[in-house]
């Protein structure tokens, strides 16, 4: 491949990335308008995120199947044309449900998006030049994270609510005209589809997610909710017999041999757990009880998303040269510090100034921990199983968001009885801190991660153990 190819390859799967990356904190900075505008509950509230996410997960291993069976830019596309198409139905919601089942369709077509950007991108260049390159592909990422709040507050105030949705649908279109030209087809090991996997899991995790966001209104030992737990933790069990015994299984376990590859999962989903449950919650608390405006809420919180931007690039470079242990290592103690600092110190009137070092903590943690994650991944497995190591990572890693949103949102609804400012404060630090607890299990679980020199040694052990 020419460098003209690779720098056209690099455009096309980052704008698609941002397209992807801008949704969701755009989605996240209009919650509160989203709720007064449909007379959405909290619950509603993260149903509008997780639906995104539930089906963006569960379907993101099979996107990368079908890229690596059918052709990568082909299901890549597809992907970005469903995505845009889901943003339109979403942008003519008239109710939550309507809204919720829209963005189960945008997850879906994300699920064949994201993978395959990173994939994509891997195969293009050569590996002395794939840890700057993931690094700057994690920095598009960022840069869509840093301006969706904006984004979202300023179309919020002075458009409306679904027009955030409508934004994707240009982009889109341009990601599939430009794709067709440009981009270069590639395929990975074809293997038959696990539609019986993907089944399984899905179920399963949907009755977890269920059972934790609906358990503070229906009772956490009413018989929906304990048939919903039971019945999710079941389905899940029978995934893992299957996928250990099936010939093509959705999810090859055998990925898991390589420490390096099982412990960036683990790291990446706790990350997700802890820090996405806690902006969620962070989103609410500055627009609801301190008074901020969308915009001015867009505004305050880009020192957080903005430092991912301008961190995620260096950290990949870095974590090239020394590994990616210390640098994950340090992002991830940077997080816990920042929920804890935000936990300790909010309050009804805390001033901005006040929460600002934290913001910057958490931003630059989550900028050191990004791009160094998925290059442990990529290089913890051989070559021809790219396609489903960073599958399952994505996959895992958006699964740590849902249930982080499900888990801190019912430990946040437990303690809010009342509808009061008070009451929100109790909930909010208490769940604030809970994030800080799961981000710290993943401070303690990154030491695990492989050095520089072990992981280049091991990369080829899951291909022996696939084959």
């Amino acid at each position: 491949m020419t460098t003209r190819s690779r720098v056209w390859t690099f455009a096309i799967v980052s704008l698609a990335l941002f397209m992807a990356m801008l949704d969701n904190l755009v989605v996240i900075t209009a919650l509160p308008a989203i709720k007064r505008a449909l007379g959405a509950s909290v619950s509603d509230l993260e149903w509008t995120v997780n639906a995104y996410t539930l089906a963006f997960a569960v379907l993101m291993m099979t996107g990368s199947a079908l890229g690596d069976r059918f052709g990568r830019k082909r299901v890549f596309l597809a992907g970005v044309a469903v995505f845009s198409l889901g943003s339109a139905l979403a942008a003519l919601s008239d109710s939550s449900t309507q809204l919720l089942i829209s963005r189960a369709f945008q997850g879906l077509g994300a699920a064949f998006v994201t993978p395959l950007t990173l994939t994509i991108l891997a195969r293009a260049f050569p590996p002395h030049q794939r840890a700057a390159a993931i690094g700057l592909w994690s920095g598009i990422s960022g840069l869509g994270l840093a301006i969706g709040p904006l984004v979202g507050g300023a179309i919020v105030n002075g458009v409306a609510w679904n027009a955030i949705f409508w934004i994707n649908v240009p982009i889109g279109a341009l990601v599939v005209l430009l794709g067709v030209l440009r981009l270069e087809e590639s395929h990975g090991d074809r293997q038959p589809l696990d539609f019986p996997g993907l089944l399984l899991a899905g179920t399963g995790l949907f009755g977890i997610t269920f059972g934790l966001i609906r358990g503070n209104a229906l009772g956490w030992t009413s018989a929906a909710i304990l048939a919903s737990f039971v019945a999710g933790a079941l389905l899940l069990a029978a995934f893992m017999w299957r996928e250990r015994r099936a010939a093509s299984p959705m999810l090859n376990l055998h990925l898991f041999a390589a420490r390096g590859f099982s412990v960036s999962n683990g790291v990446g989903f706790l990350m997700s757990a802890g820090m996405f449950g806690s902006i969620f919650l962070l989103t609410l608390y500055i627009q609801q009880i301190q008074g901020a405006s969308p915009l001015t809420a867009g505004i305050r919180t880009m020192p957080w998303t903005g430092t991912i931007m301008l961190v995620a690039p260096v950290a990949g470079i870095i974590a090239g040269r020394i590994g990616s242990r210390p640098v994950v290592l340090l992002g991830m103690t940077l997080q816990a510090a920042a929920l804890l600092w935000i936990g300790a110190v909010a309050q009804i009137s805390t001033p901005y100034s006040t929460l600002l070092p934290a913001f910057i903590l958490g931003g630059v943690g989550m900028g050191l921990t990004f791009a160094p994650l998925s290059a442990a991944v990529i290089n913890a497995i051989a070559p021809n199983l790219e396609g489903q190591a960073s599958g399952a990572y994505n996959s895992i890693r958006e699964l740590g968001g849902v249930f982080g949103i499900a888990i801190l949102g019912a430990v946040f609804q437990h303690i809010v009885t009342v509808p009061t400012a008070a009451s929100f404060m109790a909930g909010f630090r208490v769940a604030v801190f809970a994030g800080a607890g799961i981000v710290t299990a993943g401070v303690l679980l990154s030491v695990l991660l492989p050095a520089a020199s072990a992981a280049r040694s091991q990369a080829a052990v899951p291909a022996e153990a696939v084959a």
